[in-house]
């Protein structure tokens, strides 16, 4: 008995290794300029992965890797771990073997599309493994699309878009965690043997506690500017799963996905399923290259409007709440003409009647202005915006409503409610049910009549701001474990028909902050409100974490009266770092403020293009001390910007001597930078000093001190 025990571990203990020996049939190579994915072909006919790394200058050397591990596991055959495809079949079999069948590579925008078919020789269903290389940009899209090839229906109960393999001494994962007004907190774990999974179950404002991306160290953790790095995220609007197993040869998985969670889905014969674009990025020179391949990739690849400029905005909210009529609103465009920023935003409570919308228990749904707030509806307020110059933006929550609103009275069958249960309420409301063709039309013509009758509406505010609760669709009833991916589908139906109708029309996705964050949705949105928390020392964190992933230009940050204790200049340096937004009444400023305020908007406007469009460098995190600075410089690296930001010193270190200098990166060593201290309080200029790029990026500038919340920003320009 002995003897067989250890015959057995033996055994278990070179499945991860048993393909290497297997000689190769074929090769598939997947490039960027500098990262290569090899897939092997084996003797037996499987798909395996050879190499995930370094680009080798010659292609010939790649015949020499070992074959690797399966590239796309499937349950039910000989490899104990976690299966990227599992399929429930008619005849009870639950197991699937792939053999390759064919690929093809093409060009597209940006690089090259490889798609390698894989057939299961018995059951003929067939998986199409989708690889996009964008050559410059280093980043790689991949996904599956499984076809039903039997003669009856098939249901899958797994499905993962993409899987990766590694062999490393040691792998440490980066997630970014936290809950509304805390998200993206960065949390370093490093992996053994066993499994680890992040993933969400909330449907809509599916990223409240966790956001869809991550990041793999290899061998040791990485740093900003050395180490290598895997970092990637998942575009899709819903539910996502994140595995990452370390099997008993020390070899990790990655599988990325949807959350297989209550979604099996069940394909009839002859139909597909093309799961989400998993996009990722292999940095040999730590995270902050990984996130500059994955911002450029965004701008030019993958976000509306993403070479396109932004505007900056003064949002009503924090300074009226739902407690505002149409004199107040006119007061408040002005005010934004005042403050020079180029639109305002009209927030929640601006309609309903029977149900008038005075607080968030009521009206969502019934989008008609309320009668005694805006007696000239919004017409009036668009045509004071036109006249102060201004455009005019506005606040909806189209897939949401509360119980206590017309359109619940009228179709409670459009809502996702359980039957014979009592109903849980999150923020007092229901999610409609988007799975739902009807609900569809009706989502889409809450911006098609506001569009019709007002045109020149010129931006929305789109938001979310509960999960799926009450788990149950009327419309799906036979098939209740579609409704989480059917939800998600409707919703780019809908908004495919907004921009076939509307291409030039932004929106903001917004999701009671931080709750929908993923390169999917930011196709037909252009800016995503990353959190309701704008305390600006809280906002470098959760702007720190999400640029990890996401370029500034996304990301929405406005300047409110959180955390009073810190300067006006304080709070709108940290809102400069993103896309520029104001939350303020006028009438609340000093008019030292206000002057303050009003000339750092001309500032910003002068720098969008180095902050939105440029590289980004982290130069010092938060989490490391009591500062904290990020630089922007621009492609030419002609121009730069830093900001610098004093936060807490604890007790005592102010009396110790003075911070070390910030070494800047990014510049052209060769070159000379003029240098000057921008955006003072008293709209002052520091006297300007010249420097080498070499020199700045060597001994670098004094630009920290242990004074509280004291921030810096300082502008280079080449000579």
């Amino acid at each position: 008995m002995k003897l067989i025990t250890k015959t057995l571990l033996a055994a278990l203990s070179l499945l991860p290794l048993m393909g290497n020996t297997a000689s190769a049939k074929e090769q598939i190579v997947v490039e960027t300029e500098n990262t290569a994915l090899v897939l092997t072909v084996g003797d037996n006919g499987r798909l395996y992965q050879s190499y995930l790394g370094k680009r080798i200058a010659n292609a010939g050397d790649y015949a020499s890797l070992p074959l690797g591990l399966e590239a796309y596991l499937t349950h039910g055959m000989e490899d104990y771990y976690e299966p990227a495809l599992h399929i429930n079949r008619a005849d009870g079999n639950p197991s699937t073997l792939l053999t390759y069948k064919s690929h093809s590579v093409t060009a597209c925008k940006g690089g090259k599309e490889t798609v390698i078919v894989l057939a299961d020789p018995v059951y003929a269903d067939e998986v199409a493994l989708h690889f996009v290389a964008f050559e410059k940009e280093n980043v790689l899209k991949a996904w599956s699309v499984i076809t039903n090839k039997e003669n009856k229906p098939i249901e899958l109960e797994k499905f993962a878009s993409s899987l990766l393999s590694f062999h490393s001494p040691h792998y440490y994962l980066t997630q970014y965690n936290g809950n509304w007004a805390s998200e993206a907190n960065a949390t370093t774990q490093e992996l053994h043997f066993g499994k680890k999974e992040i993933d969400t179950k909330l449907g809509t404002r599916a990223n409240l506690f966790v956001s869809p991306f991550f990041q793999i160290s290899l061998g040791a953790p990485a740093t900003e500017n050395s180490g290598e790095v895997l970092v990637g995220t998942l575009g899709w609007t819903g539910n996502f799963r994140f595995t990452f197993e370390v099997d008993n040869a020390g070899y990790l998985r990655v599988l990325s996905g949807i959350n297989p969670y209550f979604s099996r889905y069940r394909l009839a014969k002859g139909e597909s399923f093309t799961t989400p674009e998993f996009i990722f990025t292999l940095s040999r020179n730590g995270k902050g290259e990984a996130s500059r391949n994955l911002h450029d990739w965004a701008r030019r690849y993958q976000v509306k409007d993403g070479m396109g400029d932004r505007m900056t905005l003064l949002n009503n909210w924090e300074s009226t709440y739902f407690d505002f009529n149409e004199d107040k609103l006119i007061t408040l465009i002005g005010e934004a003409k005042e403050f020079g920023v180029d639109m305002f935003l009209l927030d929640d409570g601006w309609f309903g009647n029977k149900y008038p919308r005075h607080g968030d228990t009521q009206g969502l749904g019934d989008w008609t202005e309320t009668a005694n707030k805006l007696p000239n509806g919004i017409g009036r307020l668009t045509e004071e915006a036109k006249k102060q110059g201004v455009k005019f933006g506005l606040w909806i929550e189209p897939e949401m409503v509360n119980p206590k609103s017309e359109l619940y009275e009228k179709h409670k069958d459009w809502v996702i409610t359980l039957p014979n249960r009592e109903e849980y309420y999150f923020r007092n409301q229901l999610v409609l049910d988007l799975s739902n063709p009807k609900v569809q039309d009706y989502v889409f013509n809450v911006v098609d009549e506001l569009k019709t009758k007002y045109p020149d509406i010129a931006f929305f505010k789109w938001d979310c701001n509960s999960p799926i609760t009450n788990i149950y669709s009327v419309y799906e009833r036979n098939n209740q474990n579609h409704l989480y991916i059917d939800y998600v589908r409707g919703l780019y139906k809908v908004l495919d028909r907004i921009a076939a109708k509307y291409p030039n029309l932004p929106m903001m996705l917004c999701a009671g902050g931080g709750g929908r964050t993923d390169y999917e949705a930011l196709k037909y949105f252009p800016e995503m409100w990353v959190s309701d928390d704008t305390d600006p020392v809280e906002r470098i964190f959760i702007q720190w974490g999400y640029s990890q992933v996401f370029p500034a230009k996304v990301q929405c940050a406005h300047v409110t009266t959180w955390n009073k204790s810190a300067s006006a200049k304080f709070r709108v340096n940290v809102a400069m770092m993103g896309k520029l937004g104001f939350d303020l009444n006028l009438h609340d400023l000093s008019a030292k403020d206000l002057a303050y305020c009003k000339q750092a908007v001309k500032n910003y406007n002068r720098l969008k293009p180095v902050i939105l469009d440029g590289d980004q460098y982290r130069l010092v995190s938060p989490y490391e001390g009591d500062h904290a600075a990020t630089m922007y410089v621009g492609k030419d690296k002609r121009k730069a910007v830093v900001f610098a930001f004093d936060i807490f010193p604890r007790y005592g270190r102010e009396f110790e001597k003075p911070q070390h200098n910030v070494i800047l990166n990014g510049l052209d060593a060769n070159a000379t930078y003029e240098v000057r201290e921008i955006d003072r309080e008293d709209c002052t200029v520091g006297e300007a000093k010249s420097y080498s790029g070499d020199y700045l990026m060597t001994v670098g500038l004094p630009l920290l001190s242990y004074n509280r919340l004291r921030s810096k920003v300082v502008e280079l320009t080449r000579k």
